[in-house]
C-alpha cells in the first residue's frame, strides 16, 4: 500500500566500486532485482582501475555489460580512479586515523589540486571515449581533500556527495539525502549495521530522499544481501521512487525553478 505522506519521496539505490574484479560479488544481487516487477533504476559507481589491477575499460565484456545498464536506465557515476590511497604517508595522528583505521581507500582525500584534477580529467576521458553521459563524481569513501573540491568545482561535473548530501556543481549548493550503508566485513559490524540502519530508516521516514550505499562486500553475505532487497521493496511500498541520482537532482532543480 503507498504511503500518502510520501506524494514525491524518492530511493536512489547506489552501487558502489563497480569494476570488473567485484561484478562477481554484485550479480545474483543486480539480477534479482532485475527481476521485481518494478523497474529499479540503479546508479553504478564505475572505478577505472580499482586497487591499480586490470583497467575496466580494457574488458570488453564489462564494458558490454555497463552499455546494457545505460540502456536500461541506469546510470554511470565516475568513483574516483584507483580507489585506493597510494598518496604519500600520513603526517599527523588525524590523518593516520582517516587514511589507516577509518579507511585504506580515501585515494582523493590527501591529493592536492593538481592531482585530483589530472585523476578527474583521465577518469572523465575514459567515459569519453566510449560515449557515456557523465554527471557525477563519487570520492572513494565519500572522503575529499581541498584540492579535489577545488577541481571538482573547475570540472565539466555536475555533482558530487558525501554521505549526508548530494552537492550541485561548481557551488557546492548542499542538498540534503541521508544514506543508509552496511558495515559486513565482519559479524558484530553486521549486527550492530542492522540495527543502526534501522534506526536511520525510522528517524528519516519523511526525508524527501533516502540514498542505499551498497558495496561489493554486502554481497557476500547474506543477512546484508537479503537486508538490501527488503529495503528496496519496503521503500517502494511505501511510496518513494527509485531514481538515479542524476534524475532525482534534475528533478528537484526542476522543482525549485517553479517553485
Amino acid at each position: 500500500m503507498v504511503d500518502s505522506r510520501l506524494p514525491s519521496a524518492s530511493m536512489l539505490v547506489a552501487l558502489h566500486d563497480i569494476a570488473p574484479q567485484t561484478w562477481e560479488d554484485y550479480r545474483p544481487f543486480v539480477e534479482t532485482v532485475d527481476r521485481l516487477s518494478v523497474n529499479v533504476p540503479m546508479s553504478w559507481l564505475v572505478v577505472p582501475q580499482f586497487h591499480h589491477g586490470r583497467s575496466t575499460f580494457d574488458d570488453p565484456a564489462f564494458l558490454k555489460l555497463l552499455e546494457s545498464r545505460l540502456t536500461r536506465g541506469d546510470e554511470l557515476i565516475l568513483h574516483g580512479f584507483y580507489h585506493c590511497d597510494d598518496g604519500p604517508r600520513p603526517r599527523t595522528p588525524h590523518e593516520y586515523f582517516m587514511r589507516r583505521i577509518y579507511t585504506y581507500e580515501g585515494e582523493f582525500y590527501g591529493l592536492p589540486a593538481p592531482d585530483a584534477r589530472a585523476r578527474l580529467e583521465e577518469g572523465i576521458a575514459l567515459f569519453e571515449r566510449q560515449g557515456w553521459p557523465l554527471k557525477g563524481f563519487v570520492a572513494p569513501a565519500w572522503l575529499m581533500s581541498d584540492g579535489t573540491r577545488h577541481a571538482l568545482a573547475q570540472s565539466s561535473l555536475e555533482y558530487t556527495t558525501d554521505p549526508k548530501h548530494i552537492y550541485s556543481l561548481p557551488t557546492f549548493e548542499a542538498h540534503d539525502a541521508p544514506t543508509l550503508v552496511w558495515s559486513a566485513r565482519s559479524a558484530w559490524r553486521r549486527k550492530m549495521s542492522y540495527v543502526v540502519n534501522e534506526v536511520a530508516k525510522r528517524r528519516h521516514q519523511q526525508a524527501d530522499v533516502l540514498r542505499l550505499g551498497l558495496h561489493p562486500v554486502d554481497m557476500r553475505h547474506k543477512v546484508a544481501f537479503d537486508y538490501w532487497l527488503s529495503a528496496i521493496e519496503q521503500m517502494m511500498d511505501e511510496g518513494r521512487a527509485p531514481l538515479t541520482k542524476h534524475q532525482w537532482l534534475c528533478t528537484t532543480r526542476t522543482q525549485r525553478r517553479s517553485a
